[in-house]
């Protein structure tokens, strides 16, 4: 219901908007921009959806592997004990671990292309268990939390961006992004708990956590060492060295239990095009409503009022020119990574308002387009609190953003 209200919003907006450009500065063009918009955000909902469709087939492939081979019993050792205080709707040993993890952990190491498929599977296996198929389950709604809070370890698309953009140390935002981004998932994995009455001071929890922040520590520790022109390189290596590995992984215990692993991928891969074809319509109905809500100007207006009420209560507003990248990033990935890359080129890479976008675009995942994408994945349309919790975790990611740049860039 929520989802409906947002969606029926932004073609209303768009539409108030330009009627009053249209009558008061006479400007002709805003309708023909918001249907040009319409068409070609239409256009961008089936390329995604098709573009998917073969990044699914590898990993619903690998995840087949998997099943047959028993790997979920070795992951539900790993993560079991976390996991099952956090999912207790799940049972012990179920598969949905095992593409849990997996988008768990492509997303920290920034690889979406891996992440999405990977969610859009486990968000059909956690239906499977959902009792109310047209709602929304506490475990999709805490999946979905902490999938949109976006903890990303490694924010490599980012750092490339600013290398291309010719930043002096396009690594610098590495620490902020980080710090950001656990603000982030922390603040969703609170507010999700206490909506679903989850005790977060369990001894077992409270380890996982721990180790975590450890983990995150280490890593920050470790690329502060390092010369700003090898974090990029690292961390991108890194990256798709574990993620192959574990394809490798994958094989070679499937081999090892005697099993027709290319028959099995074949099998797996096939359930990729049944699931592109339901969230076709999902995603272009998501994008062509943010499409037309940008092209109105509606998003410039906001960062306009933003911007005077800032001034007017006489607090700094250096960082308002980098809230498009905030305000878009719920939105669509593609259209924050767009003005991200807009700030950098109009301000400079190594300009304040360069990095504090870059930091808002990894301290966050695009919540509308998740929910729109992974439940309409499962055809659920009563999302429950799912949006509401999203939004916090993002408004607390973002907020963390602008505090850390502060921190870290202000002069």
């Amino acid at each position: 219901m929520v989802l409906n209200y947002i969606w029926l919003a932004f073609f209303f907006i768009a539409f108030f908007v330009a009627l009053i450009k249209l009558m008061l500065w006479g400007d002709h063009q805003i309708f023909p921009a918001i249907m040009d918009s319409a068409f070609t955000m239409a256009k961008t909902g089936f390329e995604i959806a098709l573009f998917l469709t073969g990044a699914m087939a590898l990993w619903l492939g690998l995840m087949r592997i998997g099943e047959k081979a028993g790997i979920v019993r070795y992951l539900y050792k790993l993560v079991g004990p976390f996991f099952s205080k956090l999912f207790p709707e799940i049972p012990k040993n179920h598969p949905v671990y095992t593409p849990m993890l997996m988008n768990f952990s492509a997303n920290m190491l920034g690889l979406d292309n891996a992440a999405t498929p990977l969610g859009l599977k486990a968000m059909e296996e956690l239906q499977e268990l959902n009792p109310r198929k047209d709602t929304a389950s506490n475990a999709q709604i805490m999946f979905l939390v902490l999938n949109t809070s976006g903890l990303t370890l490694l924010p490599i698309s980012i750092m490339i961006y600013r290398m291309e953009a010719g930043a002096k140390d396009p690594a610098d935002v590495f620490i902020p992004i980080l710090l950001s981004t656990f603000v982030s998932t922390l603040a969703g994995l609170i507010a999700t708990a206490a909506s679903q009455k989850i005790n977060l001071f369990q001894k077992t929890i409270l380890a996982y956590l721990g180790s975590v922040l450890l983990f995150i520590a280490g890593i920050s520790w470790f690329f502060s060492q390092l010369a700003p022109s090898e974090i990029a390189l690292i961390s991108s290596s890194a990256s798709n060295f574990i993620l192959f590995s574990v394809i490798i992984g994958f094989l070679a215990i499937g081999v090892r239990k005697k099993i027709n692993v290319y028959e099995e991928f074949v099998e797996g891969a096939k359930e990729a095009f049944n699931i592109s074809i339901t969230i076709v319509p999902y995603l272009i109905a998501m994008l062509v409503a943010i499409g037309v809500f940008r092209a109105s100007g509606a998003l410039d207006w906001i960062i306009e009022g933003v911007k005077t009420f800032f001034a007017a209560v006489n607090l700094d507003t250096d960082f308002v020119e980098a809230l498009p990248t905030a305000l878009m990033k719920p939105l669509s990935g593609s259209g924050a990574r767009g003005m991200m890359v807009d700030a950098m080129e109009t301000y400079g890479p190594d300009s304040f308002i360069a990095r504090v976008s870059g930091v808002m675009q990894g301290s966050t995942e695009t919540t509308l387009y998740v929910v729109a994408l992974y439940f309409g994945a499962v055809k659920i349309r009563r999302t429950r609190n799912a949006i509401t919790l999203g939004l916090f975790a993002d408004s607390a990611g973002i907020l963390a953003a602008i505090g850390f740049s502060y921190l870290f860039f202000a002069h």
